[in-house]
């Protein structure tokens, strides 16, 4: 049997450890508050008595988890759609890497998927920064949920890349379990997902061959995830328009904030794209290069999938249009969805602090949803 025992301080729940936790949780006030926001057609302590009758983390997200995901696309999501789920070889495990646009929604959905192909569900690389009581690490912990440890010294962080480094090629290598992995430190935030090279440094670390062999090992599967409406658009422009003059600091329960908003907001159409393994080919490629050079193919490999993945939405070009104050995809949508798209804007912008530049609070906010066309563009893929 496969000895994680090292791996404790980051490694998921084991299954009698989250139904100890998940019994615990059951007992917490907002639980019933959830049942009946998730579960309306059954009694008010119909959650609480399931999470106490839980003894597996299978059970834990088959039976609530991806219950809860199909009630966030029935009821925010217009549409959800997926392709690509062929480029997954169910007798292996991967490490997917994903782009990143809301905290929960981008690796649930994909569990979602990959449990409705018949396909073992992955565990999820999350910064620990989103644990910030007892009561939220016994919910993403028992979710298979990895521990990413954030904000902390330059030698700490070396010692827990290593560590995780091992944690992921381990899991992979000895075909325990698929790995999901931003492909960057938290969400993206201006519509451009490009890959950080520290992360392909990170992933390196543990390997005990030659570079094309430590990479080739992971069977690294890039995706890509399309919203509509971006999921806590507004809360993301204002962040990065106030980090232009001032560190931005989080407020208490913002990250749990942010949550909340990508569930319950309305999001259009969402649409995930599951890319191609990366080549033997490619890795070799990058394997000629050197240092850094070989990261950046290996980046740059990533980062086209992304981008060649996206679905572009009607918001989409709009916002491009409005951008580039043109009309060069006037034909992807109508003047009246224009117009809708604009009055959905100046709704969001009028929610956050009236002392914030109003004109670039909107660019800031249109350039999220026009930078995935200008990416495509600069790709060559439009």
């Amino acid at each position: 049997m496969l000895d994680l025992s090292e791996f404790e301080s980051i490694s998921p729940y084991t299954d009698e450890e989250a139904a100890k936790a998940l019994s615990i949780l059951a007992d917490y006030p907002l639980v019933t508050e959830f049942s009946l926001y998730f579960f309306p057609d059954k009694p008010k302590d119909f959650l609480r008595n399931l999470l106490k009758s839980i003894k597996t983390i299978d059970d834990f997200q088959i039976l609530v988890m991806s219950k809860v995901i199909e009630w966030v696309l029935e009821h925010t999501a217009h549409n959800f759609s997926y392709n690509g789920i062929s480029n997954i070889d169910s007798s292996k495990k991967f490490l997917a890497l994903s782009n990143h646009r809301d905290i929960i929604l981008d690796p649930a959905i994909t569990q979602l998927v990959l449990y409705n192909n018949g396909i073992p569900m992955t565990e999820i690389a999350v910064g620990d920064n989103l644990i910030t009581n007892k009561t939220v690490e016994y919910l993403i912990r028992s979710n298979r949920m990895i521990k990413v440890m954030r904000g902390i010294s330059a030698r700490e962080l070396y010692l827990s890349s290593q560590l995780l480094s091992r944690y992921i090629r381990l899991n992979i290598t000895e075909q325990k379990s698929s790995i999901w992995l931003a492909q960057r430190q938290g969400r993206t935030k201006n519509g451009y997902d490009l890959t950080e090279q520290g992360l392909l440094k990170m992933l390196d670390m543990s390997g005990t061959a030659d570079f094309q062999t430590n990479f080739e090992e992971l069977n690294i599967i890039p995706m890509s995830i399309s919203y509509e409406y971006e999921p806590c658009d507004i809360l993301k422009a204002r962040e990065l328009l106030i980090s232009r003059t001032q560190k931005y600091v989080k407020a208490e329960g913002e990250d749990l904030n942010s949550i909340l908003t990508g569930i319950k907001q309305q999001k259009g159409n969402i649409h995930l794209n599951i890319g191609k393994p990366l080549t033997s080919e490619e890795i070799c490629e990058a394997a000629k290069c050197d240092k850094n050079d070989r990261y950046q193919l290996i980046r740059h490999a990533v980062d086209i999938r992304v981008v060649e993945g996206y679905h572009l939405w009607k918001t989409n070009y709009i916002a491009y249009d409005l951008a580039y104050e043109g009309g060069k995809y006037s034909n992807q949508y109508t003047d009246d969805e224009k117009a809708s798209f604009i009055g959905y804007m100046e709704k969001k912008l009028e929610s956050v602090e009236p002392e914030l530049d109003r004109n670039e609070l909107r660019k800031i906010f249109i350039d999220i949803y026009a930078n995935p066309v200008k990416a495509k563009e600069d790709a060559n893929f439009l």
